[in-house]
């Protein structure tokens, strides 16, 4: 296999919302997008005393324009939304959300992993729309791991096909953009090569340190690899003596306009200021709290 050379190497800026670090790899001053991928987000791992603060909290806001996806690896999450969807999530699940037109949703820890507490880790990651389909009907996917196909690689490398296809295994989510988003599991020694479509984008973030590209060099953990298109795959291999995580993902490129203003992605500024005025005329719908 021919592989894909590394362009950059985007280390994670860590954020504090509230009780919660946050860590961004995605987007930075030197890559703004992985279009059609915009913003990475690697919350936790945090330590949740049982009856203690909800660290995640995220109370009723708007989305327009994109997709928002949550991978949840450890704890539990509570999702619920303005279009009357309610989703539990638990380690190993996935939400795929298409906010398309418009929509209000709230994300808290879910009231068992609270009474019990733990740990709490995830990742949400921004999928961008194009122009054709930015005002789609918002869409909830809740995928529970059960039901995301695993593909085993041998010699300790699976990988969980969420969305796109992995060598004849399609990925549980639909979605409106070609991509693939694959959750990669290393032992330790393992290795895995992985082809990616010529004409898309990829990158690699790594959850976990110890995790080496095709050149040989490793990578600390909160590190996202942003890929050169000058190759058919990619191969990664654990060199650590923990088994190591990463999150794969690739995309046809959209190649439109981006502009943005907090929890709205659109193409131009005209846009952005019809997504504020809809949203302050209630055309979001109504978030009810259960």
């Amino acid at each position: 296999m021919n592989y894909r050379t590394v362009a950059n190497v985007l280390p994670a800026h860590e954020l504090s919302m509230g009780i919660l670090k946050v860590y961004q790899p995605l987007p930075t001053q030197r890559v703004d997008q992985v279009d059609p991928f915009l913003l990475l987000h690697h919350f936790g791992p945090v330590a949740v005393e049982a009856g203690g603060r909800d660290p995640l909290d995220l109370g009723p806001h708007p989305h327009r324009g994109f997709e928002p996806v949550t991978f949840l690896y450890r704890g539990g999450i509570r999702h619920r939304d303005s279009r009357s969807n309610t989703g539990y999530l638990q380690a190993g699940d996935v939400q795929w959300m298409t906010a398309g037109r418009g929509i209000i949703h709230s994300e808290r820890a879910s009231k068992a992993f609270m009474e019990t507490g733990g740990t709490l880790e995830g990742i949400q990651l921004w999928v961008n729309l194009a122009p054709d389909d930015k005002m789609v009907q918002p869409r909830y996917q809740d995928l529970k791991a059960a039901d995301i196909p695993t593909v085993d690689l041998g010699g300790g490398a699976q990988v969980k096909v969420v969305a796109g296809n992995l060598d004849g295994t399609p990925g549980a989510a639909r979605t409106y953009t070609p991509l693939n988003a694959w959750q990669l599991t290393l032992a330790p020694g393992a290795t895995a090569d992985l082809h990616v479509p010529e004409d898309h984008n990829l990158a690699a973030y790594l959850l976990d340190g110890g995790i080496a590209s095709s050149s040989g060099f490793d990578n600390p953990a909160r590190t996202l690899l942003h890929y050169r298109n000058d190759g058919e795959g990619i191969r990664l291999f654990n060199t650590g003596s923990d088994t190591a995580r990463a999150l794969i993902l690739s995309g046809a490129p959209i190649g439109e306009p981006v502009v943005s203003h907090g929890p709205y992605v659109m193409n131009t500024q005209t846009e952005i200021m019809q997504a504020m005025r809809d949203y302050g005329q209630g055309k979001f719908g109504f978030y009810v709290e259960e």
